[in-house]
């Protein structure tokens, strides 16, 4: 059992990376006063009103939700102050004014997906991928004015394999980013914290990602075009034109394959080849514009391809 005082929480958050984070939470002995999310609004393709992941995961907890649509208004404020919380958590939510962040007689801490001061900002996953890093993992640190630079309180890697995409790197931070946010409420409690400002002349940006991080261009090196599908895989998918149509590439490997950049340099009954600025591309998964995503299999029975080709622009 822990020994550790039982804290009154505010948790806030929005999409399935916080779900474990509060599940987790609640089978603590620590109490969760309130959950604090968007407002439901309309999603997909038919615009069907929708609640967030944290919401329906709180209902399913039977815990108090708040879904203001202003984080400074005072009736908000209020609300939270009325609870009297000694700590608020945030994971994978909305920039929080001072107001709020300052409320809890501990203090606010934030969970974040990387080892920061490393890949501060929307996207720190992507970047990881994107950039071939070998190593990730998740950090728990104070708010404070400017986002995501607040001292560190605690931190846990894990390595990121040659096989992981976005969905396995995200599926893993999540479970290791829930047992850190635990840990690092039972620190707190127990007043056995040790805090440390960040390194502000080592830190790195993850910028949200566009369109145009999410094209492939064939005049990199294949291990750079591969780390680009591996960032984008399953969503939202990096992507290249084939006679002017988007085609995204959702699974590749490397080979040393030369060629021009952009050419089909090989074509198999399951796989074709691209070639790089350095080797090729084998691409095993694609999803044409405005189709599901299919293996290469069935995407050459309908859209056959022959060494010379060309992808890109």
């Amino acid at each position: 059992m822990n020994s550790s005082p039982a804290l009154k929480i505010i948790f806030m958050g929005t999409p399935d990376f916080a779900v474990p984070s509060l599940q987790l939470l609640a089978q603590s002995h620590h109490h969760i006063e309130a959950v604090v999310t968007v407002p439901d609004k309309p999603q997909g393709r038919g615009l069907r009103v929708r609640a967030s992941a944290v919401k329906t995961a709180a209902e399913d907890l039977n815990l108090t939700i708040l879904q203001p649509d202003d984080l400074k208004s005072s009736q908000f404020i209020q609300d939270l102050q009325s609870y009297k919380p000694d700590i608020i958590i945030v994971v994978a939510f909305q920039i929080l004014p001072e107001s709020v962040y300052t409320i809890p007689k501990f203090g606010s801490f934030n969970l974040h997906a990387s080892l920061l001061p490393k890949y501060r900002g929307a996207a720190p996953i992507h970047w990881a991928l994107l950039n071939g890093d070998k190593e990730t993992g998740v950090t728990t640190f104070f708010l404070k004015r400017r986002v995501d630079t607040g001292n560190v309180i605690s931190q846990k890697k894990i390595a990121i394999e040659s096989v992981d995409n976005l969905e396995t790197l995200y599926t893993k931070l999540c479970g290791v980013g829930a047992e850190l946010v635990l840990e690092t409420v039972d620190l707190i409690a127990a007043g056995d914290i040790d805090e440390f400002e960040q390194d502000n002349s080592i830190a790195t940006p993850a910028p949200k990602v566009t369109t145009e991080t999410q094209l492939l261009n064939f005049v990199e090196n294949n291990t750079q075009c591969h780390n680009r599908v591996r960032a984008f895989c399953p969503r939202p998918g990096a992507f290249t034109f084939r006679d002017g149509i988007r085609l995204k590439i959702l699974s590749s490997d490397l080979s040393d394959m030369k060629g021009e950049p952009g050419e089909v340099v090989s074509v198999s009954t399951d796989s074709f080849a691209v070639a790089c600025g350095q080797g090729s591309l084998i691409i095993h998964r694609v999803q044409p514009e405005s189709k599901k995503a299919m293996d290469v299999a069935s995407y050459l029975r309908g859209n056959p391809l022959q060494v010379g080709d060309h992808f890109g622009k």
